[in-house]
């Protein structure tokens, strides 16, 4: 297979973080062979196809509803295989090369002592801050939060196959009440996880968007004052930009979209003032974020 950007084997990288979404992968892969089969059916048995849809429509319309019913299952074909392929590259690729460029964001991880990887999950962030905790010779350390303990396990089992595990502390807890006291971490990040929080109350509704706000006000209270933090998600980033203005948080940036999981997303930084002040913040588009 090939290298990464950092010069690593994506086979290296399979085999210690897997495939997430797998159920999701093989339920688009299904469906998508069994529309290009019916399409290649179509296809080669378009000629008796059309004979019997004689005996249900007007003279020559057959060929039109039999032409018309393939194309669309042919489309139908090609929009599951493109995702599926999205969702295969999302699931691991994706998520590595953006686990790269957040922590590339933060300057100087020398001085970094405390950071929090919010909804740590397999450990993709939660290893990246670690291996620059690493490089840089910093006695930081890293703390993983996730809702499932069986998750903190497995993310303790990858954070030792990468070479960090002296850099790791993962523990369980409720996102939306941080089990940490105010002004703690230098650093927060979080990586395709704050759009999951409330989704039992459905994607759209006012109860779902309360509890995405709570926990960002718990990131913005765990914080130090002038800590950075550095959020990437799906579908409801000018919500997340909306709150941190009402916030008072400094140096908002919005990356530019990036596709994932079939949905925008974007990586939104921000950094929380040393001393709130009243009046606006200005966002800033940022695509080197």
């Amino acid at each position: 297979m090939g290298k990464t950007s950092g010069n690593r084997d994506w086979a290296q990288i399979y085999a210690i973080y897997g495939i997430e979404q797998w159920q999701t992968l093989v339920f688009l892969l299904f469906h998508a062979i069994f529309f290009s089969l019916l399409s290649v059916l179509f296809l080669i048995y378009f000629d008796q196809i059309c004979f019997f849809l004689d005996s249900f429509f007007l003279p020559g319309a057959a060929r039109l509803a039999a032409g018309f019913t393939g194309a669309v299952t042919a489309l139908s074909a090609v929009c599951l295989l493109f995702a599926a392929a999205n969702f295969l590259y999302s699931d691991v690729p994706l998520q590595y090369e953006m686990a790269q460029r957040m922590v590339s964001s933060v300057g100087d991880w020398s001085c970094v002592k405390t950071a929090l990887d919010l909804g740590c999950g397999r450990g993709i962030l939660l290893n990246a801050v670690a291996t620059q905790l690493k490089k840089t010779g910093s006695s930081g350390r890293v703390v993983g939060l996730d809702r499932s303990k069986r998750t903190t396990l497995s993310t303790l089992r990858t954070a030792k196959l990468e070479g960090v595990q002296e850099y790791v502390t993962c523990r369980e807890g409720d996102v939306r009440t941080l089990p940490f006291g105010d002004n703690y971490f230098d650093v927060v990040v979080s990586s395709v996880f704050v759009h999951t929080v409330g989704k039992e109350h459905g994607q759209k509704t006012v109860e779902a968007a309360a509890e995405r706000m709570r926990v960002l006000g718990e990131i913005v209270r765990v914080v130090k004052p002038g800590g950075l933090c550095v959020v990437w998600d799906l579908l409801h980033v000018p919500e997340y930009v909306r709150r941190l203005q009402e916030l008072k948080m400094e140096d908002i940036r919005v990356s530019e979209r990036v596709t994932a999981f079939m949905a925008a997303s974007h990586i939104v930084s921000f950094r929380k003032p040393s001393e709130l002040v009243a009046g606006p913040r200005e966002v800033r588009l940022d695509w080197r974020c």
